[in-house]
């Protein structure tokens, strides 16, 4: 697991300016969509502060790129997974409308379908197409080397957002966008603990494997839990593979095999929706005879918690569009940008659920 590292930069400063008006919104498959990705224009993300002078900035001389007039350049934007999920969808959609606003000449977009090497082509093939900028969702932390230096050949910077990929910052690719995700992780263990009293049993239905996100949310949790609550016991963790049908499946064979789990903590809203389908087919109560709490901040999983079938949610903000192109902005005008741009997450409870829908994407 890469540690992250924030630069205390004028990039920084320069970034927060540009969002400064943007307020904070919300990882996951979907059976269905019919929130679509909300309005994209509605919890922009807003980069944090750092606290920590640690790293160094990245600038185009320090890359070796050539200067570009976005108005004048084609930028690609690849994606990892299908968009049969709200958090593809919304990020997708965020991507398009300021590529739009901003006045790019020409996006390319492409889809990876959840396929490593599909990805690579994809980024060799809209490199080929002549693409100047490179926006990526990686789908894994590993493996993205061919298309990254692809990429650096041909001298293209490469974004990377909403997954760290274990590269090199500044020489493979320029910077990475994303949430904390130790934090979102420690966050939700908090909630747990607020809703359970800190006791009881809880299963975690963890993210697919390789990649950072997993890691890291299972890593906040489940440390937060064994210093603060000794009395709330991981009885299981098993992979949801991020998906909703996956989530489920795992859930009913967690009830058969361990009837006595009180709680549920899905790394993914889509997980936290399967588990919740699978609790009441159980004939269980979900929110009450079983806590569930996710991260991400689906409108479907917000108005579970607004019936009172849920218990919390952590967001995961996937509209990067705005802070994205502004950081591509900054970057082309010379400024340095730091190795992580760490962007705010909110949170949602039975307190301010109904209140908060409109915001979910």
């Amino acid at each position: 697991m890469m540690i992250q590292r924030r630069s205390r930069t004028l990039a920084v400063a320069c970034l927060l300016a540009a969002t400064a008006t943007l307020a904070a919104a919300g990882c996951a498959k979907s059976e269905t969509s019919n929130s679509a990705g909300g309005d994209s224009s509605q919890g922009a993300q807003e980069a944090k502060s750092p606290d920590s002078t640690s790293g160094s900035g990245c600038s185009l001389e320090t890359y070796g790129a050539p200067k570009l007039d976005l108005k004048d350049a084609v930028v690609g934007f690849s994606q990892s997974e299908k968009e049969a999920n709200p958090f593809r969808i919304a990020e997708t959609q965020s991507i398009k409308d300021e590529a739009k606003k901003v006045g790019v000449k020409k996006l390319l977009t492409t889809n990876a379908q959840s396929q490593l090497s599909k990805q690579i082509s994809d980024i060799q093939d809209m490199l080929a197409q002549g693409a100047q900028f490179l926006i990526v969702a990686p789908l894994n932390s590993d493996g993205l080397e061919p298309a990254l230096k692809a990429a650096a050949a041909k001298k293209v910077p490469v974004l990377t957002i909403d997954r760290k990929v274990n590269s090199t910052a500044c020489k493979d690719y320029v910077a990475f966008l994303g949430s904390d995700f130790v934090e979102q992780g420690k966050r939700a263990a908090d909630a747990m603990i607020k809703v359970t009293g800190g006791k009881g049993k809880v299963a975690i239905l963890l993210g697919t494997s390789g990649n950072n996100v997993t890691t890291d949310r299972t890593k906040g949790f489940v440390d937060q839990v064994k210093a603060e609550a000794p009395g709330l016991e991981i009885v299981a963790q098993q992979t949801g593979e991020f998906a909703r049908d996956k989530g489920q499946q795992v859930m009913e064979q967690l009830i058969q095999s361990k009837p006595d789990i009180t709680a549920v903590y899905a790394e993914n809203d889509e997980m936290g929706l399967g588990a919740l389908t699978a609790i009441k087919a159980a004939g269980k109560k979900p929110g009450k005879d079983v806590k569930i709490v996710s991260v991400d901040g689906t409108r479907n999983a917000v108005q579970a918690l607004a019936d009172g079938e849920y218990n919390a949610v952590i967001e995961s903000n996937p509209r990067f569009g705005p802070l994205a192109f502004a950081t591509a902005q900054k970057f082309y005008a010379g400024e340095e940008i730091p190795e992580n741009v760490i962007i705010t997450d909110r949170e949602y409870d039975e307190a301010n659920a109904k209140d908060s829908l409109g915001g979910a994407y």
